[in-house]
């Protein structure tokens, strides 16, 4: 059974505690300890009240679900300590130097980073970008003025750009841009829209190339107890770790 570390027990890490995979959370570390003690109860692991202590204990991978600054505070340590990573704020790899630096100690350590496909499908089959160049990469994503903290009485364009780009200006927001340019290996255009008439978030993917051409909708249900994360988000690591030691691999 692989064991996992978790960092970050808000929301998404509730969710992670609560499921009964194939499985363990042996250890837990949050920037507020009581939130760690909280899960700990729950799932029977340890929770620590410093990161050093968290990273030194015996498990196999760290699932973090935290946020953009704790993956930039904290990778290179945990690859070195002999650890896999899953990354939920994939945000941070938007910058090209932290990316290599990381991928790079990975790679030196015998270690894997993860990337959970996040909020929208098809990373599986755009991978084959990196062996066949698209001609389009389009991401449309529209978003309630509320998710965005922005103002708007009708659908408005907020953005327009690369996403590497875009994840600067709304870090919190457009993660699944960033997941996106790195399964396709190239820095997808982003449109960005706020729309006072969605309760859902939208992301549209538009891809053409040597394949033909493709299209995806997903509409986002929140997670439950957090309007700000979407379920699949939090759904698809949960599914990458029960799927993550399997001998028989779908879709990649």
């Amino acid at each position: 059974m692989i064991t996992i570390g978790l960092l970050g027990c808000g929301n998404i890490g509730h969710i992670i505690g609560n499921y009964r995979g194939t499985w363990k959370i042996a250890a837990l570390y949050d920037r507020i300890p009581e939130k760690a003690e909280e899960l700990a109860r729950l799932t029977g692991g340890t929770a620590y009240d410093d990161f050093e202590s968290f990273i030194s204990a015996d498990f196999d991978l760290v699932v973090e679900a935290a946020s953009g600054k704790a993956v930039r505070s904290y990778a290179d340590t945990i690859l070195c300590h002999g650890k896999d990573l899953v990354v939920m704020s994939v945000g941070a790899l938007a910058d090209p130097s932290f990316k290599d630096e990381i991928v790079a100690t990975a790679g030196s350590r015998g270690r894997r980073i993860y990337i959970p496909s996040g909020a929208i499908c098809g990373l599986d089959n755009l991978k084959v970008a990196q062996i066949s160049p698209l001609t389009r990469l389009l991401l449309r994503t529209t978003k309630s003025p509320a998710s965005l903290g922005i103002a708007a009485t009708e659908r408005t364009l907020v953005f327009e750009g690369k996403a590497n780009d875009c994840i600067k200006e709304f870090p919190r927001n457009v993660n699944v841009s960033v997941a996106l340019s790195l399964a396709c290996g190239r820095d997808a255009d982003v449109e960005l829209y706020v729309d006072p008439s969605v309760e859902r978030n939208v992301h549209e993917i538009f891809a053409e190339g040597a394949f033909g051409d493709l299209y995806i909708r997903v509409s986002n249900l929140p997670s439950p107890d957090n309007p700000a994360t979407s379920y699949l988000a939090a759904l698809s690591i949960l599914s990458l770790l029960d799927h993550i030691g399997n001998p028989l691999v779908v879709g990649t």
